[in-house]
């Protein structure tokens, strides 16, 4: 799986460069903040962020907690080159790794990760490799370790589910609609995780962000 191909940053028919202002639309400073906020880095803590994109969520981790040790991985190594840029901008400390989810127990090694987040990656994503990645993370963590998802979850309103259209559009409505049906929780039980709970839901203009939050027993 790990040399599939990958849907880009923007879907099919946006350029990469033009990820971070889009993104910015959906009401990212809120959602972001969020899982952030869940994973509560703490100094000397190994976080991993899985499919990091242009790594605003592994720099917004550096800036929380600077003594914590944050791997942020991704196989599109256009957007890698652009966190890297933004990194020494910042003059953060991150681990860039190129590499599908999957890969994950190769680059940290097995039960070796305190905390594992992931935004706006599952929802691009056939359902074979959604459930590949939660199995990558779910061997990556240490017991009691915790997965913090940041991504487009259950469309409960009308509005939402208009607006998810959006996305559906750029990254396929075959790899997108079992996220937009609520599938995500289901499939983190399934990887073995405990304690599954959505615990924020942030409405947007390109449909609703939720982001869970699960523990390895």
């Amino acid at each position: 799986m790990t040399e599939q191909t990958f849907t880009p940053a923007l879907g099919r028919f946006a350029p990469t460069r033009l990820y971070d202002p889009v993104v910015a639309l959906t009401r990212e400073r809120l959602w972001r903040a969020l899982a952030v906020m869940h994973v509560a880095p703490r100094p000397d803590e190994l976080i991993v962020d899985v499919g990091c994109g242009t790594g605003s969520t592994a720099l917004l981790l550096n800036r929380t907690e600077p003594r914590a040790r944050v791997v942020a991985m991704d196989p599109d190594r256009n957007v890698l080159a652009i966190a890297r840029r933004k990194a020494e901008a910042a003059g953060a400390t991150v681990r860039w790794e190129t590499g599908m989810g999957d890969a994950l127990p190769e680059v940290v090694g097995v039960g070796a990760v305190d905390t594992a987040v992931s935004s706006l990656v599952l929802h691009q994503c056939p359902m074979r490799t959604k459930r590949a990645i939660l199995a990558s993370v779910h061997a990556v963590l240490r017991p009691g370790g915790k997965v913090v998802i940041a991504d487009y979850g259950l469309q409960r309103t009308r509005l939402m589910r208009l607006g998810f259209r959006i996305v559906q559009f750029a990254d396929g409505f075959e790899d997108t609609r079992p996220n937009a049906e609520g599938v995500v929780p289901e499939l983190m039980a399934e990887a073995g995780f405990g304690d599954v709970r959505e615990a924020e839901v942030v409405s947007t203009p390109t449909g609703s962000i939720s982001v869970y939050v699960a523990f390895r027993g």
